[in-house]
C-alpha cells in the first residue's frame, strides 16, 4: 500500500511546485490520457459496476479505488516506454521477441518469429473480446432507445457506422479525434450523473465504502464480484494503447529535460483522466447499490406489474437477490424512476460503447501494425481490426437474445482476464531496461513494486477464470481446458523468465552460461538503442 501511496503522491508534489508547473505545457499534453482512460468506462466496466452495486451495495467501492490506482501506475509504465523510446509496446515487442529460448539450452536462430507471433495472437484475443462487450453494448443501448423495435443484430450493423466517424475525424487530426472522445466523456458523466443525483445515494456509506477497505458479512458471490472489478478495469489492450498515443506529441528524445517534462505532463493527464474515469464509476456503483441492493426479484416483478410493464418475464417469481446486466439495469431504473431514468441510462451506455469501440480499433492497428510490421492504408487496417471483432459479435447477436447476454460477458471478460500477463510482463520487462530506456529506467522500487503489482493482479485474475471455468460443470471442458493450461502456462513462464533477467537476475539467462569467465556473454534482449521515431 505505500508503494501505491508514494506513487499517487508524484502528481501533488507535481502540482505544487507551481513555478515548474505550466498549464499551457499540461494543456499541449492533454489528449492521449483521455482516450486512454475511455477503456475504464466500456459497457462491460458498467456492467461490473451495476453487478457490484447491486450485489454488494457499497462495499466493494474501495477495490474499483485500489483497481484504478494501480491502473494508473501500469499506464505510467507504457507513456513512458512510448515517450522515452518513439516507439510503442507492440513495436517494442516485435524487435525484443524474435527468437524461440528454451530452457536449459541455447538460443535459437534469430528468423524464429514464434514468440512475437504468439504474443500478437494473444493481444488480438484480448482486443477481440473487449470490442465485442462494447459493439453489444451499443446494440443494447439502441434496443432500449428503441423500446424493442431495433433488434440486437441491427444495433449492431449501425454500430459499424463508427468506423466511417473514426476515418472521417482521424483525417482532420487527432486533436479532433480527441476532442469528440472528451465530448462522448462529458456525455457519460452527465447521463451516469444524472441517474445519481436523481437517486440520491447515502453520501456517508459512499465514503465508508470507498475508503474502509473492508467487506463486511460478503459471501463467495460478493468476493467473486470484487475479483470482477479488477478484471474488468485493468485491460491488457490499453496498455498497448496508451504506449502509443503519447507519440502523437513532437519530443526530443535527445533532450533528456524534455523527455523528463513530458512524463511528468502525461502522469499528470492520466492521473486527472482516471479520476474522471473514476468518478463516472462511483456514479453507476452508487446508483444500483442505494436503488436496488437487496432487492430481490419478486419485489422488481411486483412493482412491474403494477406498472403493466412489458418485460415482467426478464426476472424470475422467487425471492432470490436481483440479477442485473446492461440491458435489465436500465429497465429496472425506468420501472423505478421513470421513463427518463431508462433513456438517460441508454444514451449513456452509447456513449459508453461508441467511444470504447473507437479506441478498440486505434488499439487494433497499432497491435496489428507493431507486431506485423505491416504497413498498409488507414482505411485497410480500420476494416479488417473492425471486421475481426464485427462478425463474431453479429453471430452472437442473430443467436442470442438481447435477455440473455450475462453468460457471454462473463466469458469475455474471462477471456481478457487471460490475456493480461501478455502486456504486463512485457511492460514491466522493457521498462526496466537500460538498454532501452537508458536513464529513465525503472529504478529498485519500481522494479519490486511493479513486480507485486503485477503478480498480484494476474493471481486476481487467474481467480477469476477459475472460479468460471469449475462453474461449468463439464468434465470435457476440464481437459480440453487443462491442455490449453499447459501451453498458455509454458509461454506465461517464458516472458517471466525473460522479465526476470530483465530486473535483474541474470543468473537466468542460459546465453551466459558458457561465457562468464571469458565476459562473452550475450543478453537475451537486443542491446543497441533503437532508431527513435522522432
Amino acid at each position: 500500500m505505500s508503494f501505491l501511496l508514494y506513487n499517487a503522491l508524484i502528481v501533488i508534489f507535481a502540482i505544487l511546485s507551481f513555478q515548474m508547473f505550466s498549464f499551457r505545457k499540461l494543456w499541449a499534453f492533454t489528449g492521449p490520457g483521455f482516450l486512454m482512460s475511455i477503456a475504464y468506462l466500456d459497457p462491460g466496466n458498467i456492467e461490473s459496476d451495476l453487478q457490484s452495486g447491486a450485489k454488494a451495495g457499497f462495499k466493494l467501492l474501495w477495490v474499483l479505488l485500489g483497481a484504478t490506482i494501480i491502473g494508473l501506475l501500469l499506464q505510467r509504465l507504457a507513456a513512458r516506454l512510448g515517450v522515452v523510446t518513439g516507439m510503442h509496446l507492440a513495436e517494442v515487442c516485435n524487435r525484443q521477441y524474435p527468437t524461440v529460448i528454451l530452457f536449459f539450452t541455447p538460443p535459437s536462430p534469430p528468423h524464429s518469429q514464434v514468440p512475437r507471433i504468439i504474443l500478437w495472437l494473444m493481444v488480438e484475443l484480448a482486443i477481440i473480446g473487449s470490442d465485442m462487450q462494447e459493439v453489444i453494448g451499443c446494440a443494447i443501448a439502441f434496443n432500449l432507445l428503441s423500446m424493442g423495435r431495433i433488434p440486437l443484430w441491427g444495433g449492431v450493423l449501425i454500430t459499424i457506422i463508427d468506423t466511417f466517424v473514426f476515418l472521417f475525424l482521424d483525417k482532420y487530426g487527432l486533436r479532433k479525434l480527441e476532442a469528440f472522445f472528451g465530448f462522448l466523456i462529458t456525455i457519460m458523466a452527465v447521463s451516469f450523473g444524472y441517474e445519481y443525483v436523481m437517486v440520491r445515494p447515502d453520501q456517508g456509506e459512499l465514503l465508508k465504502g470507498m475508503f474502509l477497505p473492508y467487506c463486511e458479512n460478503c459471501d463467495s458471490a460478493q468476493m467473486e464480484q470484487a475479483v470482477g472489478i479488477v478484471g474488468a478495469v485493468i485491460m491488457p489492450h490499453n496498455i498497448y494503447l496508451h504506449s502509443a498515443l503519447v507519440k502523437s506529441r513532437q519530443i526530443d528524445r535527445g533532450n533528456k529535460k524534455e523527455v523528463k517534462e513530458a512524463n511528468k505532463y502525461y502522469f499528470i493527464e492520466s492521473t486527472i483522466a482516471l479520476f474522471i474515469s473514476f468518478l463516472i464509476n462511483v456514479f453507476v456503483v452508487a446508483v444500483f447499490a442505494e436503488a436496488f441492493y437487496d432487492k430481490t426479484n419478486i419485489e422488481v416483478v411486483g412493482i412491474m406489474t403494477n406498472q403493466t410493464h412489458p418485460h415482467t418475464d426478464l426476472f424470475p417469481l422467487d425471492n432470490s437477490t436481483l440479477q442485473v446486466d446492461i440491458f435489465k439495469g436500465g429497465v429496472v431504473l425506468g420501472c423505478f424512476f421513470g421513463p427518463a431514468a431508462l433513456y438517460i441510462w441508454a444514451i449513456g451506455i452509447l456513449a459508453a460503447g461508441q467511444s470504447s469501440t473507437m479506441t478498440g480499433t486505434y488499439s487494433g492497428q497499432f497491435v496489428m501494425e507493431g507486431f506485423l510490421n505491416l504497413r498498409w492504408s488507414r482505411f485497410a487496417r480500420v476494416l479488417l481490426t473492425r471486421s475481426i471483432a464485427i462478425f463474431p459479435t453479429l453471430l452472437v447477436a442473430i443467436f442470442q437474445d438481447v435477455q440473455h447476454l450475462t453468460g457471454m460477458n462473463d466469458f469475455l471478460n474471462v477471456l481478457q482476464s487471460m490475456q493480461l500477463p501478455f502486456a504486463l510482463i512485457p511492460i514491466l520487462t522493457f521498462t526496466s531496461l537500460t538498454s532501452i530506456m537508458d536513464d529513465f529506467a525503472n529504478g529498485l522500487v519500481w522494479k519490486i513494486g511493479g513486480g507485486v503489482v503485477i503478480l498480484v493482479v494476474c493471481a486476481i485474475n487467474m481467480y477469476f477464470v477459475v472460479v468460471y471455468v469449475t462453474s461449468l460443470n463439464s468434465v470435457a471442458l476440464y481437459v480440453l481446458v487443462a491442455l490449453l493450461c499447459i501451453a498458455y502456462l509454458s509461454f506465461v513462464c517464458y516472458l517471466a523468465w525473460q522479465c526476470l533477467i530483465a530486473l535483474g537476475v541474470s543468473c537466468l539467462d542460459v546465453s551466459c552460461l558458457g561465457n562468464r569467465v571469458s565476459n562473452n556473454c550475450h543478453a537475451v534482449f537486443i542491446e543497441e538503442q533503437p532508431a527513435y521515431d522522432t
